[in-house]
């Protein structure tokens, strides 16, 4: 079970981020996760579709693109989630009550190489080696 400390541990420890403001988290100028409590509408569509609303704590999080979004949300359901606000964008709901800190940190580490620059990505990984 991941915490709300293990998000910004995560992201503290990636170069050029910052928590522009609380549970708000970016590389650069460039979001990179955030808390998303569900919206009414959120919560309508989610029922309309016979899916429960989950409670507790949500993370948005970038992904490289839809597919990756659509396959974290079919892998792992009790995990990963969206909404029709986010058809057309690259990123997914996470119930952070239910994912490791294992994969919290995959999944930003992930999100991170998508939105960081390039440069700086390049070093990362070479320093990653």
């Amino acid at each position: 079970m991941a915490t709300w400390d293990d998000v910004s541990r995560i992201v503290g420890e990636l170069p050029l981020t910052s928590e522009q403001s609380p549970h708000d988290w970016r590389v650069g100028k460039k979001l990179l996760a955030w808390e998303r409590p569900l919206r009414a509408s959120d919560r309508e569509a989610l029922t309309a579709n016979g899916i429960q609303p989950p409670e507790g704590d949500i993370l948005g999080v970038w992904v490289s693109d839809e597919g990756v979004k659509f396959a974290l949300v079919a892998d792992e359901p009790a995990i990963y989630f969206t909404t029709p606000h986010f058809d057309g964008y690259p990123a997914v709901l996470v119930k952070l009550a239910e994912i490791d800190v294992r994969g919290l940190e995959e999944l930003i580490t992930e999100a991170w190489l998508t939105r960081a620059p390039k440069k700086l990505v390049q070093e990362f990984l070479t320093d990653s080696i």
